[in-house]
């Protein structure tokens, strides 16, 4: 190839056709070049047979090491394995153990809060050990009781106590080493001896000890948390008189207006036969919503001793400078668990802010969950727990009747449940406008009758109550407000319009009548309206109580019975979150409410109150 092109370059041939020849000529090669790469040699039939059995035997070999490999992975297995093997080794457990198992799982993350503790004692770690000292002792003779002798009174009275170092019950109040013009006060009411909650209840907050007071309505909580309140007002005035701006030494929060003016004014009615007596003057000051605040600035710069309060005003003249808590060493939290429902826990925080040292702590209420119970026990110091009854129940003074009624039929038959009991009656309604139109209803009808709810302003809620109590009317038509430890005389009947949503407010309310050992009559209007929970609810509070039972409420199946009979032993039974015996805490309508708030609150945080408001 090489000869040719040197041929035509030498005979003088135009470059252009050298040129086409030199490039056949290379086309030829790489031509040739690439044959080469595809050869494929040429094998004998004989050697590819050889060649084939010695593939065959390679993959027998590699088969028989994977065999091997899967031996020693069942002699060492994996990891997810062993997690299934332990799964299978552990004992079997029942759906109902297994609930159990969930809902103490839920109490434990439900009471990690400590509410009662300021912010200035969690971040530096501040725990107090023991209690108050008072100097407050009873007299020898029950000072050497034995524990056999005390745990026989407390068996007499249906008293549970839980905690350290209980001091002894006392069955009279001239034990307990009060002033003789509150002894004369007490007869003057037809006070002669201390109920249950005051039997053990009075020695233990006199002792200082910080306590968790659990009762029935209408049992005397009122009384077990304002006599030592007092007596610590009146020892503070005569060791060191109170001087303008100073104040208070107790504290007293309550969930509604209406509450906290009944208290301010059982405190005041104890303060008048003490300074008719010669005692020196103690001031209390009620602090609430509604009135105006510069009244109650007037009064603060006097000095006071003891405050009644509802958590909001309080909060507003803490964070003026208005009042401060520098020497304030008792706190009662009245309804202690409706104070948590209602909203008002991140207040009551707030509130705890301002202690500056140690103070003694009690909680009272009707209603008070295992879950309240346990966080507010992480928060107390030595807490002694007065139970008289479980928390939660009826009051067994309280006949209770329940009505099948429609919807549609209600306003007219509450005329012939009226008739049942002379007055005076209180009606409840869910909602404010049920007030309305039952109160407006019942005006038509000739009725003397008048009406509160939250929507009213408060010196026309005062003047409803005011008059309701003087005798001037027959019917009182009210919501919740009015069913939270509020003491009407002489209630004969009570009426639920409406079947309350959680079973707490039922209690609560039937809890008007029956008081101090009267017997009264609750009427409760249910239909198809209402929770399936509520009604199994209401359905073992009757039976609890040895009620009669409906046959609309008889023949609702009942789901809990076979956690009950486990729970019996070893838990909680029924509703761990709201008391409710016909129910679990899992399917607790109330914690589904609380949750459905808290994401809303947290919605409102975000995107403001009037829902997202986008920044141009």
């Amino acid at each position: 190839m090489l000869a040719a092109y040197s041929m035509a370059v030498v005979s003088g041939a135009d470059p252009s056709s050298s040129a086409n020849v030199l490039t056949d000529i290379l086309g030829s090669a790489t031509l040739c070049k690439r044959e080469e790469d595809d050869y494929v040699e040429y094998i004998p039939v004989k050697k590819r047979r050889v060649m084939e059995a010695q593939k065959i035997v390679q993959c027998k070999g590699n088969s028989a090491l994977e065999d091997e490999s899967q031996k020693h992975a069942v002699a060492r297995p994996s990891l997810l394995v062993k997690v299934s093997q332990l799964k299978l080794d552990l004992p079997e457990i029942t759906p109902s153990e297994h609930i159990v198992q969930q809902e103490k799982q839920m109490i434990e993350h439900l009471a990690d809060r400590k509410t009662l503790m300021s912010v200035r004692e969690l971040a530096k770690g501040i725990s107090y050990t023991e209690p108050l000292f008072t100097g407050w002792k009873p007299p020898l003779p029950i000072r050497r009781m034995s524990n056999k002798e005390c745990e026989s009174i407390r068996k007499q009275w249906r008293i549970v106590v839980d905690g350290e170092d209980i001091p002894p019950p006392i069955k009279s109040f001239k034990d307990m080493r009060f002033p003789e013009p509150i002894l004369k006060k007490l007869e003057a009411k037809g006070i002669t001896k201390p109920t249950p909650i005051q039997v053990q209840g009075l020695p233990v907050i006199s002792s200082g000890r910080d306590m968790i007071g659990i009762a029935f309505t209408g049992s005397g909580k009122t009384l077990a948390f304002v006599l030592p309140l007092i007596m610590l007002a009146l020892q503070e005035e005569v060791m060191m008189p109170a001087v303008p701006g100073e104040g208070p030494f107790g504290l007293v929060i309550c969930p509604s207006r209406e509450l906290a003016r009944q208290t301010y004014e059982v405190v005041e009615e104890f303060f008048i036969p003490l300074r008719e007596y010669g005692y020196p003057e103690l001031r209390p000051l009620l602090c609430i919503g509604g009135v105006d605040m510069w009244s109650q600035l007037e009064v603060m710069k006097k000095g006071v001793h003891i405050v009644v309060a509802t958590p909001g005003r309080l909060k507003d003249m803490l964070a003026k400078k208005m009042m401060n808590l520098n020497n304030c060493r008792y706190v009662t939290l009245d309804e202690a668990d409706r104070l948590v429902d209602l909203g008002f826990e991140d207040d009551i925080k707030e509130v705890f802010d301002h202690f500056k040292a140690q103070r003694q702590t009690l909680l009272f209420s009707a209603t008070m969950p295992a879950n309240i119970q346990n966080f507010a026990q992480s928060a107390l110091v030595k807490p002694v727990t007065v139970n008289v009854g479980r928390a939660g129940a009826s009051n067994l003074d309280v006949i209770q009747e329940v009505e099948y009624v429609k919807q549609e039929a209600k306003t007219v038959y509450l005329l012939e449940c009226l008739q049942k009991t002379p007055p005076p009656v209180v009606i409840f309604c869910e909602k404010k406008a049920d007030v309305d139109d039952v109160h407006e209803y019942l005006l038509l009808k000739g009725v003397e009758a008048v009406a509160i709810h939250g929507g009213k302003d408060q010196e026309e809620r005062e003047r409803a109550i005011s008059s309701f109590k003087a005798g001037k009317k027959d019917v009182l038509v009210a919501t919740d407000v009015a069913s939270k430890g509020l003491d009407f005389p002489d209630i004969q009947h009570v009426i639920n319009y409406d079947m309350p949503a959680e079973i707490e407010n039922y209690v609560h309310r039937i809890g008007r009548t029956g008081r101090c050992g009267n017997t009264g009559i609750a009427t409760t209007f249910i239909n198809k309206n209402q929770i399936g929970t509520t009604l199994l609810d209401l359905k073992h509070l009757l039976q609890e109580a040895k009620q009669r039972i409906p046959p609309v409420l008889a023949e609702l199946n009942d789901p809990v019975e076979e956690v009950d009979a486990i729970t019996d032993t070893s838990g909680v039974k029924g509703c761990a979150y709201c008391g409710g015996l016909g129910h679990r805490i899992l399917d607790c309508p109330k914690l589904e409410h609380q949750k459905r708030m808290q994401i809303a609150s947290s919605r409102r945080e975000d995107f403001g109150s009037g829902g997202y408001r986008g920044e141009f």
